[in-house]
């Protein structure tokens, strides 16, 4: 069997930054175990597969090399430029259902690819002299955060000074005991044109540090929006490949609910075909 496949550098202006994601256009879905083994042998923080519906709309899952996850946003503004670009889209969104719920992705005048996706609500934890979990991440990072919250699936440290973030160099062997999230996010107020600066590690995974994390900024934005009292913000993800996102918090008028909107470019690097 051939099937298409894509790789797109994601929240990126030039190709050989943001975050590489693959993506395989499917006319019905494969066995999970030969999706799981594509996303293996690709070695990319995510494998994005999408499934088009009768009625426009397009189902979409997300592989890592180890397993699959319930949210990823770099492969969603990766997938939906492959369809925009290469598979003749012709309208202004497209909405994928994930295990996420319904999530929507616009084009912008730029050519900015936007992210409609849930936030996330945080749950603070005590400090690390009174609780066991906080002294953990504390030592595993390296630096005292000045707060850490517990998201979905992630934990969230939060820093005095972008140097704070840009310079930690955790310990991975202590990040990989870490069994219970997927994600550790780092982050401190911006210093210059960004409001906000992050970092993002990943237990057990062969990708210990993530280039750039929409699914991050989900937990980010809700809490910078409210420390800054603002609800528009321009944020950097400080890794070796570095990625900017303009970001938005929204509240529902009718339900309160809260979703974060991301903005970024998208820059191909691949298109060809593999054998399965």
């Amino acid at each position: 069997m051939t099937l298409p496949i894509y790789q797109i550098d994601a929240f990126a202006r030039q190709r050989f930054s943001g975050n590489p994601a693959a993506v395989v256009p499917l006319e019905s879905w494969l066995p999970d175990e030969m999706m799981q083994a594509i996303a293996m042998e690709n070695n990319l923080a995510e494998t994005a597969y999408v499934v088009r519906r009768e009625d426009g709309t397009y189902d979409l899952r997300w592989f890592t090399p180890e397993l699959e996850i319930p949210l990823c946003g770099h492969a969603t503004l990766a997938a939906a430029f492959v369809l925009f670009t290469y598979y003749g889209f012709t309208g202004n969104t497209i909405c994928f259902h994930t295990q996420s719920g319904k999530l929507f992705v616009n084009k912008a005048g730029d050519n900015r690819l936007v992210l409609d996706f849930p936030a996330r609500p945080l749950i603070r934890l005590s400090a690390p002299e009174e609780h066991a979990l906080s002294l953990q991440l504390t030592t595993i990072l390296g630096k005292t955060p000045l707060e850490i919250f517990h998201s979905v699936n992630n934990y969230l440290a939060i820093y005095q000074c972008e140097e704070d973030v840009r310079s930690i160099n955790p310990n991975i062997s202590a990040l990989n005991e870490l069994a219970d999230v997927i994600g550790v996010i780092v982050t401190a107020q911006g210093s210059g044109e960004y409001d906000c600066v992050s970092r993002y590690f990943c237990p057990n995974t062969t990708i210990p540090e993530d280039p750039v994390t929409g699914s991050a900024h989900c937990s980010l934005v809700p809490y910078w929006a409210e420390k800054l009292s603002k609800t528009t913000l321009f944020a950097y993800q400080a890794s070796a490949r570095g990625g900017e996102i303009s970001c938005e918090l929204i509240t529902e008028a009718t339900t309160q609910n809260q979703r974060v909107r991301m903005g970024g470019y998208a820059a191909p690097y691949l298109q060809g075909t593999i054998e399965v």
